[in-house]
């Protein structure tokens, strides 16, 4: 709730550090998984007005989205915080408007499990990211299945395809920006100017949310 405050305030690390403070909350400690954004990071995601921008823990939940993010991939704020988690969504949760062949399904669903895996090797203090194996770990066969054979995948840069309601298909470049220092990623979604999956894309921006539901994006 504090950290979502903080976004919402637009607070500096400054800031946030004494608001956990006088709130007398636990700041984020060493060997737990990162998740604050700096503000720096969120300043970076809300200037980028034409391009959908999520921000990703290191065990894939969504921390952080601009206004195109929901507007495309759908209102994440609508979701329980809880569940606001890629690989959750991806096992155990609805269909979400992120559409791919079926051989780059089984690859992403692959990289998803072992990118858990490695966050579970190096936070193994961590107890929602422990609680998060367990639950995918008790109610879907695949995730285990992978999570004991599926072999270390790289992620790279790739295209997808969301459905949107209101415009319908719209397919774009993937890419991840790494942020070293909060073992965080920042997700961009592109489409090459004058193409038109780039115009569909501002249609998007011109719907806004008033027509979303709270899918989730994958």
């Amino acid at each position: 709730m504090l950290a979502s405050l903080a976004r919402a305030l637009r607070m500096s690390d400054d800031e946030r550090r004494e608001m956990f403070d006088l709130a007398d909350a636990a700041s984020p400690r060493e060997g737990h998984v990162p998740m604050l954004v700096r503000a720096s990071i969120l300043r970076l995601i809300e200037r980028l007005e034409d391009q959908p921008a999520v921000v990703m823990s290191a065990k894939a939940d969504v921390l952080a989205w601009n206004p195109l993010a929901a507007a495309l991939l759908g209102d994440f704020s609508a979701v329980p915080a809880p569940q606001r988690n890629i690989v959750r969504q991806r096992f155990l949760g609805e269909p979400s408007r992120v559409s791919v062949p079926a051989a780059e399904a089984a690859r992403t669903d692959a990289r998803s499990v072992t990118s858990l895996r490695a966050a579970a090797a190096k936070y193994p203090d961590d107890p929602e990211l422990r609680r998060l194996v367990a639950e995918l770990s008790a109610h879907s066969e695949e995730f285990v299945r992978l999570w004991d054979e599926a072999p270390s995948q790289v992620w790279r840069s790739h295209r997808k395809t969301i459905t949107h309601p209101s415009v319908g298909a719209v397919t774009l470049d993937c890419d991840a920006l790494e942020i070293v220092e909060s073992d965080q990623t920042v997700i961009v979604y592109s489409a090459a100017p004058g193409s038109r999956d780039a115009e569909l894309l501002q249609l998007v921006k011109v719907v806004g949310t008033q027509r979303l539901s709270a899918d989730v994006a994958d």
